[in-house]
């Protein structure tokens, strides 16, 4: 008798142990994260996961890599196609698409104003996802620029650390000469396929290809205009550039150590550090457009964030990952600044003890609280929905400014391009 007892006992204790772990898995929530890179934005979200995992054990995070064009290839089909089966509950979208998202489809993305404390991030990231007083984005990684040089050229040249602070484009040029004339090393590398910088150039002084409603502001912009100029002005001073054709060989220019400097994105840091040159290098702050209202050292290259799915199921349980991690934890911002190399733009990560950090590689500089100070100076812009057709039509004229062409004619055609392409 109490042999059998105790097998009814046993019996229950193990059918309860079923039960519960059957309780347990089905209150477990996996949520789906769909981003390109695995060794940057994928490797920032595992460990953001990780973190969140040890307060939220039930919950776990499916990270789906892709190449950065077929994920929004996908993601503009599934939207396209109005049906929300095997969308994910997190993707990454860059910046510069952000408009196109949010506009093409309303309601695909979930508002995070209430849930975000969009205070302590730097406003222009917070901008260019905000549509309607709404704001959709959990502001991820800054494209915040710098110029990139060399300090051993630039010294064998004659010019130190100081001549590059507060400079305009005009004296930029000027000490690229005369680094080319006593060095025999190119500045830069450019390539004229590539209006990357035009857009350096507009953002720093707070404007963009179309007005904040959509429509084109190129002819009759006193800012694109000098910005345009400017970059003319640069491409015709051929003797300090190296003409260089796609993403290889522009890398190559200042890593094989013949290009003097590059102005980019923070993000082109580990790239520049893979070269043996320690302590060859240092960072300025990129120089102004020079008689333009507005004109600031601070402008922005890239750049990427997190937006919620609206038709999630985990929806709940994504925004509170985002804003648990992404949105409050300085420390894990310090630990993907060190890790990958990622700048955030949580403002309160910049006074983490890794943002404060000198680097040999770059001569004992602090180099990330200076990107972190200049993040916060970036002018708000709004990107729109038509950047990489305006993109097109800036690069189309580059070649011709580049041979001394009319900066009005390139203008007038810029625009004229632009607009047949978004009517």
């Amino acid at each position: 008798m109490n042999k059998m007892l105790a097998r009814v006992r046993n019996t229950a204790i193990f059918a309860s142990g079923i039960s519960l772990l059957a309780l347990s898995s089905a209150m477990a929530t996996e949520i789906t994260v769909w981003s390109w890179d695995p060794n940057f934005n994928g490797a920032t979200m595992k460990e953001a996961a990780a973190r969140y995992a040890v307060t939220h054990p039930d919950v776990t995070v499916n990270l789906v890599d892709f190449a950065k064009a077929d994920l929004e290839q996908k993601l503009q089909a599934q939207l396209a196609s109005g049906t929300t089966d095997g969308l994910p509950d997190i993707v990454l979208v860059e910046d510069y698409g952000a408009q196109k998202y949010l506009l093409s489809f309303p309601g695909a993305f979930e508002p995070l104003n209430g849930k975000i404390d969009y205070s302590g991030f730097a406003p222009y990231k917070v901008q260019l996802a905000t549509v309607d007083d709404k704001t959709y984005s959990l502001p991820f990684d800054s494209g915040v620029t710098g110029l990139f040089y060399r300090t051993d050229i630039l010294a064998e040249a004659g010019f130190t650390a100081a001549d590059l602070q507060d400079i305009t484009w005009d004296q930029f040029i000027d000490i690229a000469e005369v680094v080319k004339e006593k060095t025999g090393h190119p500045m830069l590398g450019i390539d004229l396929n590539d209006a990357g910088a035009v857009r350096v150039l507009l953002q720093s002084a707070g404007k963009w290809y179309f007005t904040p409603d959509g429509q084109p502001d190129i002819a009759g912009s006193a800012t694109f205009k000098a910005a345009l100029e400017t970059y003319a002005k640069l491409l015709q001073a051929k003797e300090i550039y190296k003409p260089v054709s796609g993403w290889t060989e522009y890398t190559g220019g200042f890593t094989s150590g013949e290009v003097a400097s590059v102005f980019t994105g923070v993000w082109m840091t580990a790239t520049i550090k893979a070269a043996d040159m320690s302590g060859k290098w240092g960072v300025a702050p990129l120089p102004k457009l020079a008689g333009v209202e507005g004109a600031t050292h601070a402008s922005n290259l890239g750049g990427s964030s997190w937006y919620v799915l609206s038709s999630s199921a985990e929806k709940d349980q994504a925004v509170d990952l985002l804003a648990e991690v992404w949105g409050k934890d300085v420390d894990f911002y310090q630990k993907i600044l060190v890790d990958q190399g990622a700048v955030g733009s949580l403002l309160a990560a910049r006074e983490g003890e890794a943002y404060k950090a000198t680097d040999a590689y770059f001569g004992g500089q602090a180099v990330w609280q200076s990107f972190s100070d200049w993040l916060a100076q970036i002018p708000p812009v709004n990107y729109g929905i038509f950047t990489n057709e305006a993109d097109a039509a800036v690069a189309a004229q580059l070649p011709t400014l580049a041979n001394g062409g009319s900066v009005d004619d390139a203008i007038a055609a810029i625009d004229a391009q632009v607009r047949a392409q978004i009517q």
